[in-house]
């Protein structure tokens, strides 16, 4: 038991030591592929980034769509109170939600400004 357990722990310290170099290799050999395919080169937080701004995008012009259906809502609403209310609440969410896309593209540029140390402009 105490052999399979010693056979087991270098195999464990085997792989340990030569994982920097396989994964070296993998590493090069992946960035060949990706270039030959046409994949994305770029850094994982570069992608992440390009992302989360083309998510937030969509958002802000979501909540636009909204607002612009709220004001139609209430301009149709001929004096109708529970349309006029259901208007409203309409308009007080799309606004909410410009809003949150505004402050979470915000914060995404003050954290790519932090981590790559550089000056952004918004």
């Amino acid at each position: 038991m105490k052999q399979i357990k010693q056979a087991v722990y270098g195999a464990f310290a085997l792989a340990l030591a030569t994982a920097p170099a396989i994964v070296g290799a993998q590493w090069y050999q992946g960035k060949t592929n990706a270039a030959q395919s046409g994949l994305p080169e770029d850094s994982i937080y570069n992608i992440i980034s390009r992302t989360m701004n083309w998510l937030l995008a969509i958002l802000g012009f979501i909540g636009i769509i909204g607002f612009v259906i709220a004001g139609i809502l209430y301009l149709t609403a001929a004096g109708d109170e529970g349309q006029i209310e259901k208007a409203k609440n309409a308009m007080m969410y799309s606004i909410i939600g410009i809003i949150v896309a505004l402050i979470g593209f915000v914060i995404i540029q003050a954290v790519e400004g932090w981590l790559t140390s550089g000056s952004t402009q918004f």
